[in-house]
Parts: C-alpha cells; structure tokens; sequence
C-alpha cells in the first residue's frame, strides 16, 4: 500500500487586474490569494491541484483543506478516493459548500494516481479521445448589442467555431437584437450558445428563448435561478432550445439528480471545481443513464481546468470545452497551458497524471506561505 504521508499548500498571491463584468455580480481580479496543492507518498511521488476559481479570493478554501481534509488523508492510500468521497457528502463548513474544497483535493489524488501507475488520467478513466471541441466564451463585457456582435466577429476571425453569450445585464429586447445579428454574421460556421447566469424573469427568459429557438442555438444556459423550479418547468415546455442548467455553486450531484429524474432540462452542467474528477464521472455517467449531456463548464485554473480536459476525453455526452477569455485570469502557476491546436481543438495531455508541469520559480516568486496540515 501507497500512503500518503504528508499535505501542504503553497499559498500564492497574484495581481491580475480588475476585469469589468457587466451583470448582477462583481468585477472579476485584482490581487487575490491562491494555492498549489501537493499531496506526498511516503514513497516520494506527488500529486497537485491549484486551489481557486478564476482570481476569487480562495483563503476559506485552503484553511478548510489544512485544517479538516488533510487529517484525514494522512496515511491513508493514494487510491481512496471512493472512501474519501463519501465522507464529504452533506458536509458545510462555516456555511461553506465543503465541495469546493475536496474538489481540489480529488483533483491531486487523481494526479497522483497517474503518476505513480504511469498514466495520464483520461486513460486510468478510459478514455480514447486524443483532442476535444471547444467553445470560446467571455464574461459580459458589453452594454449595447453591437459589443456582442464585434465579438463574434473577432472569434470567427480567429478561428473559432463555437461562441457562448454572457449578455450580462443587457436587456431581453437588446439582447435579441444581439442574438440575430449574431447569427447573421455568424451563419452556419459557428454553434451559438447563450448564459444568463441565472439573472432573467421568467417573461425575459421566455422572450429571449424564442428568440434562441428562432436562430438555431445549442443551449440556453441558466436563465433563471436554479431554485426557481416552476419557471425552469415553464421554459422547458414552451421552447425547443435545450435548457442547460446549472453553474451555481450550491447545485451539485443531488440536485442534478433531481433535475435529470423530473425531465427539468435538455442538458445538464458540471465541472471538477465542484465535484472533482471523481464527482464529475458520476455525474456524467448519471445524465447519460437518461441520455443527456453534462457539459462541463470552466474549473477556474490550469489545473483543474486540466481535470476537465480528461474528463471530456473519457464520456461521450459532453460536446464542448469551455475556452474562458481572457486566459490570463485562470491560467497560471504552469509551465505550458492547454493550447488550440491545428485543427481548432484542445490536446490532452500526454504526461502522467493531469500531464501538466508546475512552474515552480513563478510559484515560488508568488508565495508568501507554506502551510503543512
């Protein structure tokens, strides 16, 4: 038996300039504190994951890790993750999902199973897909429709064959004059997808919907709250375009479970932030069972958002990878990122493990602290 003989985190702190979002939410970056997780064996192998979403502030997060989970993976096997995550179910801390904080954790396990068996996790899963589709997508950033529209045009000229619309703040009628200015300028060379991260009524759900049947959309993503279990019902029964629900902290494999058996949604979303590598596969597996994708959205940084790359690679309901711009918000702390390759799509990662080398004199330029649990 492998055991794990020790958990620390390297705690960073970067600046990456404050990004405007134009919604209900606040502005995205500045100086924030992160961390790299390192899981050892007592046999000198590790595995990592980096802790945060995004540029959020993910102190919480690492204290939780030191303080609760770290005990009590101290000598256990590597390869405990099933055990591991049954402890976690039904657990807050502080009002804390306890999720987002074992996710992390899972994630390094995963990775360190990888490299001590010698294989990249996408094959440990049993994955074949060598490359995977993405979708581009920023967060809102526009006040008028033409904003939305100078995007699109930007991506197609990039390359990109894909584009999902945070429309932020814009309202239904400006944000259907988006909508089909898009798609004329887009015609068939690109799939559209739309997210309104949860902010419409259910009379401006329901009116940008048409509009989403009438442009041909792949999925119109949290229009409303994920609470708001009757509009969810109306908008699935009045439009064709698929409901794909939901990125919101608090929904997780129970509530997807809830949705999936009471025919709520087209789709269904998931990312390893969340419910980690092992989390993620279940549901996946789950959402196929009634023959529905999961579509996994952004995990927030280098690593984990690596964890999804092998994720995607090992499931046949899932489409796309969700390439977020502007990358510099997520990306960091490794040597060589997930890059478009020749043919539009995402490699995966061959190396052992997440298959992604740390850039230990940028993380060591950024620490400030080093915490042993």
């Amino acid at each position: 038996m492998t055991s794990i003989s020790s958990v620390s985190i390297d705690v960073i702190e970067r600046d990456t300039g404050s990004l405007e979002v134009r919604d209900e939410r606040s502005d995205i970056g500045g100086k924030t504190t992160q961390g790299v997780l390192r899981i050892r064996t007592e046999d000198g192998h590790e595995g990592n994951s980096f802790i945060g979403d995004q540029a959020a502030e993910s102190s919480e997060r690492i204290k939780i890790i030191i303080d609760t989970i770290a005990p009590q993976i101290s000598g256990m096997s590597y390869d405990n993750r099933e055990w591991l995550w049954s402890q976690i179910q039904n657990h807050s801390i502080n009002g804390l999902p306890f999720h987002s904080s074992w996710a992390a954790v899972d994630v390094a396990l995963w990775d360190l199973a990888g490299k001590i068996l010698g294989q990249p996790i996408y094959k440990l899963l049993g994955g074949t897909n060598l490359e995977v589709p993405l979708y581009a997508t920023y967060p809102p950033r526009h006040s008028e429709p033409e904003g939305f529209i100078q995007e699109a045009e930007e991506l197609l000229a990039e390359g990109y064959s894909a584009y999902k619309i945070h429309p932020g703040s814009l309202s239904a009628k400006k944000t259907v004059r988006a909508i089909e200015g898009i798609r004329k300028i887009a015609g068939n060379e690109m799939t559209l997808m739309l997210d309104r991260n949860h902010g419409y009524s259910l009379k401006e759900a329901l009116e940008v919907g048409k509009a989403l049947d009438s442009n041909s959309f792949y999925w119109y993503e949290d229009p409303v709250p994920a609470s708001d279990i009757d509009s969810i019902k109306t908008l699935t029964e009045s439009i064709a375009t698929p409901l794909n629900m939901s990125d919101s902290p608090g929904f997780l494999i129970n509530q997807a479970a809830h949705f999936l058996s009471e025919n709520l949604v087209g789709m269904i979303r998931g990312t390893t932030r969340k419910l980690g590598i092992t989390g993620l596969i279940k549901q996946c597996s789950m959402a196929d069972a009634f023959g529905i994708n999961c579509e996994i959205g952004l995990a927030g940084n280098s690593l984990m958002n690596a964890a999804n790359l092998h994720v995607i690679a090992s499931v046949r309901n899932n489409t796309f990878y969700e390439y977020w711009r502007p990358e510099h918000i997520h990306q960091w702390g490794v040597q060589e990122d997930i890059y478009i390759n020749g043919n539009g799509k995402l490699n995966i990662p061959q190396k052992p493990g997440l298959g992604m080398e740390l850039d230990e004199d940028w993380i060591n330029f950024h620490k400030i602290d080093q915490l042993v649990g």
